[in-house]
């Protein structure tokens, strides 16, 4: 049987004294005190008081909480001072003791409860027993024997409570009777499973749907109802419950709208009946009821209300006459009770997850929008959790309107703030930018970058501390990322930024060995890293090149002196960074700030290396033992495989596998292997070893996502390039190094598949060009030619085969489909593999056979007689060196080679040094 939401009900509980400044007052019926719907007449005033008093004591919780170390949320204090809170506050503190002491003495509470409190007890133990002297005196130091036995007496009755007044009496007798300082942890566990989720939920649906039947404003209800959710979510356990996380929607819809009136609220929620996750069930009677309204779908849905100011602490406390119409104010103690629940969930594991999916995001932005109470100092606080690490790129593509308008909103706060404020705003701005792989592209994103770029120059152009300049230059660089130098600013500004940032590494870096870096001035130096490889982008794409079109910026319009006062403190930056990673020991290869330092380091080697060749020499050791540290680490790194994950923005992103570090050197390898010095170190390192093993696991990856479209991977072709130039210039080294034989039975394994993947031509033409230039040197084998070997050889013949094809009759060789689109980058390394092929003839002429089995020879002059012209004049010196060194070394190939020829037709009529070798006249 479906469990349903019923409305609180109370039965009359006698006993009750309560003392107003030291006056004895009759006792009077607790229905009338803390009955929620069903009370009859006005509220009385110490019955407010009353109630206000248990929503300010239940807080105490919230301070316990958050004094446990073990507890990651930050909790939210009341908007009492603690002292306040733990006193009672208001008037009648001391009489609020005896009067809810009293309240458990009825004889039926008695029965009920199985045993109860006599009269006699509660004096004693609430008067004898809590003088407070004694209370100043075990502050701290644990319960009285008498606090503890009031203690398992108020908790058997919260157990067996037979109404919602028995509950919320002994609730508050526990609030009075026992401060916070002497409740534990476990203690606390067993009041917030003895008050259950049940109440407060029940109090929210009541507020939302039965108003009109209740004396009591719904106000007064949300605000209990609230405070209790609060004081529970504190439980870990208690935040993840799915009755809990039902009630997220009608929080986020209080904190968006504010309370209105329960007209309108109940207005804007729908059945409930269908979310499986509510389900409350009443304390106080079996009678059932339909289903109430739907809280967790709509509740936020409504109109909003204007409010015009933020953490205002007006209002806290509005009368019922208030709430007859409907209020536009949502006072502070009721939101730092939403937002404390809302924060408690984020910090679950999932919790963020839980947040997402019942619309917290539209819902904040249009608190912040609307200006709310706490939406600026809580609400962003709330969003920025939730729009960080991987969360960001999937909450931007769901709620991109939401998420810009709110991004308008602070920026131009950002740009109308003094100048304190200002620079207390730049961290804050850093986390509602866009992920660049998802950014927003449109003209108001654009104007947003541009007004806050237009609000840092004078920031940066003035005088500040290290601390102020340090999140200036952290925005900065994140603005960089989504929009380059295009709004930057005038060429002087841009020079100004770089050398700012260059001079702040070189202070923060240059420091003696064993200082340590704080977080703050490693998150300044990790922006910097930013700026400065976003420099050497623009610089090195100038000096490459004067003719080439560049998109117009202001870095491309630098003077030919501000590019080379651009370049020399860089340079002086980068020296720094060396000098740091000089330092560092080996314990430290997973900080994450010493791969931050290494990345941006090997985004410089990878565009230059000719300056501060000494340095870099002398830092290879360093910079190949931390990859090699990396990539063959038996288990990932703690430190830095979490990082990773955190900071990583895109889902489908690879997490961490140790071999990023290698691919981020890979570019810098490529440069100092085709350099006699640096080569020699890095051959003395076992370099060679190193990229074999780093291609080895990206093919073992590569081949476990069959069935799925193979992407692209340019570090293996990097790889590739490193290895290449070592197997050229350190002939005697590949034929001993045992990881060249490693390398060739990778290339045959791998190749006879690559080549059927249309997506990696340029990966399958570097395997074939290494496999090649390895081939050529070995020697012709003494016995059968091994398997693997001949394998390779024969994809290699094929996989050549299909770049060119005959166009029409009597027309150029062109290039065939398959190859066209990467033609670019392949054409080179195919030609390569030609003249690695007749090498390889020459050094084992048993391929000859293979050339004539596979039909390699005969396509090739069929194509030749029959096209008039190839691609290029490169293209022909190629093949005919290839041609030349068959003829030379199979007599049935110069054979057949020399036939073709005699015809005298196409482009194989052009090869004369191709007529020597037959020699056809």
């Amino acid at each position: 049987m479906a469990t349903v939401t019923t409305p609180l009900k109370t039965e009359n509980v006698k006993g009750l004294t309560v003392r107003e400044n030291g006056t004895s007052v009759g006792r009077s019926d607790v229905s009338s005190l803390l009955s929620h719907v069903q009370l009859i007449g006005s509220l009385p005033k110490r019955a407010e008081e009353l109630l206000s008093r248990v929503v300010r004591a239940l807080s105490f919780n919230k301070i316990i909480m958050a004094d446990s170390a073990d507890v990651n949320v930050t909790p939210v204090v009341s908007s009492q001072p603690p002292g306040k809170e733990e006193q009672g506050g208001g008037e009648g503190g001391e009489g609020a003791e005896k009067d809810a002491g009293g309240g458990l003495t009825d004889a039926q509470t008695e029965k009920d409860a199985g045993g109860g409190l006599t009269d006699a007890q509660t004096e004693k133990d609430a008067g004898g027993g809590l003088t407070d002297a004694q209370t100043e005196k075990d502050a701290g130091g644990g319960l009285t024997d008498a606090q503890s036995e009031l203690l398992e007496r108020c908790l058997h009755s919260l157990k067996h409570a037979k109404n919602d007044s028995h509950t919320l009496a002994a609730l508050l007798l526990i609030t009075r009777m026992c401060p916070a300082s002497q409740l534990d942890k476990p203690t606390l566990r067993r009041i917030f499973e003895a008050v259950g989720l049940n109440l407060p939920a029940r109090l929210l649906v009541t507020a939302v749907r039965e108003g009109d039947n209740s004396s009591l404003p719904p106000h007064e209800l949300l605000s209990l109802g609230t405070a209790l959710l609060a004081a529970l979510s504190t439980d870990p356990d208690m935040a993840s419950h799915p009755q809990l996380l039902a009630t997220i929607p009608l929080l986020l819809g209080i904190l968006a709208n504010g309370p209105v009136n329960q007209q309108k609220q109940a207005a804007q929620v729908g059945e409930m009946g269908q979310n499986p996750d509510w389900k409350v069930q009443s304390a106080a009677s079996s009678t059932t009821e339909s289903n109430p309204a739907n809280v967790a779908k709509s509740a936020g849905e409504g109109k909003t209300s204007k409010q015009k100011g933020d953490d205002c602490s007006e209002g806290n406390r509005v009368s019922a006459s208030q709430e007859t119409s409907p209020s536009s104010k949502l006072d502070e103690a009721m939101a730092a009770d939403c937002y404390q629940v809302l924060t408690a969930v984020c910090a679950l594991p999932k919790g963020p997850d839980q947040l997402l999916s019942r619309g917290a995001v539209p819902s904040l932005c249009q608190a912040v929008e609307q200006n709310q109470t706490l939406s600026h100092k809580r609400g962003l606080a709330l969003l920025g959790c939730l729009l960080s690490g991987k969360n960001k790129d999937k909450v931007w593509s769901k709620h991109p309107a939401e998420l810009l308008t709110l991004l308008a909103r602070l920026s131009k706060d950002f740009c109308q703030a003094r100048d304190q404020t200002r620079l207390d705003m730049c961290a804050q701005l850093v986390q509602f930018l866009p992920p660049v792989g998802v950014a927003v592209e449109s003209e108001e994103l654009k104007g947003v970058v541009a007004r806050v770029w237009g609000a840092l120059r004078p920031m940066l152009q003035a005088k500040l501390t290290p601390r102020q300049i340090g999140p200036i230059l952290v925005l900065s660089a994140c603005l960089l990322d989504l929009y380059g130098w295009e709004l930057v600013g005038p060429p002087k500004f841009c020079c100004l930024l770089v050398n700012r940032a260059c001079v702040e590494v070189r202070m923060g870096l240059e420091e003696p060995p064993g200082n340590d870096l704080s977080p703050e001035l490693q998150q300044t130096l990790t922006g910097c890293y930013r700026i400065m490889e976003a420099a050497i982008e623009q610089a090195c794409c100038l000096g490459v090149s004067q003719t080439t079109a560049l998109p117009q910026s202001s870095v491309s319009s630098l003077s030919l002196q501000q590019s080379r006062q651009v370049l020399g403190v860089l340079e002086e930056a980068f020296s720094a960074l060396m000098y740091h990673l000089q330092q560092v020991d080996p314990s430290r290869y997973d900080d994450p700030f010493i791969f931050a330092t290494f990345r941006s380091l090997c985004s410089w080697l990878a565009e230059e290396t000719s300056c501060l060749k000494e340095e870099v020499t002398r830092l290879l050791p360093f910079l190949i033992g931390y990859s090699r540290s990396h990539l063959q680490a038996e288990s990932p790194e703690q430190g830095l495989s979490g990082w990773m994950a955190e900071m990583s923005v895109r889902e489908e992103r690879e997490g961490w596998t140790g071999r990023e570090a290698l691919r981020y050197l890979l570019p810098a390898l490529c440069h100092l292997s085709a350099e006699e010095g640096p080569r020699k170190v890095l051959l003395t390192l076992d370099t060679p070893a190193l990229l074999v093993d780093f291609l080895s696991q990206c093919w073992t990856s590569l081949k476990g996502k069959s069935g799925v479209a193979s992407a692209r991977d340019p570090s293996m072709e990097t790889a590739c390039s490193a290895l290449l130039n070592f197997t050229v210039t350190e002939p005697e080294r590949v034929r001993k190094d045992p990881c060249f034989r490693t390398l060739e039975a990778l290339l045959s394994e791998a190749l006879p598949v690559l080549v059927h993947k249309p997506r990696l031509v340029v990966l399958a033409a570097n395997y074939c060009t290494l496999g090649l230039m390895i081939g050529r040197l070995k020697s012709a084998p003494s016995g059968s030619v091994e398997a693997g070997q001949k394998r390779f050889f024969s994809t290699a013949l094929r996989f050549l085969l299909s770049a060119l094809e005959s166009g029409s009759s009597h027309g150029p060789v062109r290039v065939s489909p398959s190859w066209e689109e990467s033609w670019d980058e392949a054409a080179e390394l195919w030609r390569l593999c030609l003249q690695a092929l007749g090498g390889c003839v020459r050094a084992q002429p048993w391929i000859t056979t293979l050339v004539r089995d596979e039909g390699w020879l005969k396509h090739t002059l069929t194509m030749l007689s029959q096209c008039n012209a190839l691609p290029d004049q490169h293209t022909q010196e190629a093949l005919e060196e290839a041609l030349c060194a068959m003829a030379g070394q199979c007599p049935v190939c110069e054979l057949e080679i020399g036939d073709m020829m005699r015809n005298d037709k196409g482009a194989l009529s052009c090869m004369r040094n191709l007529k020597k070798s037959v020699v056809v006249k």
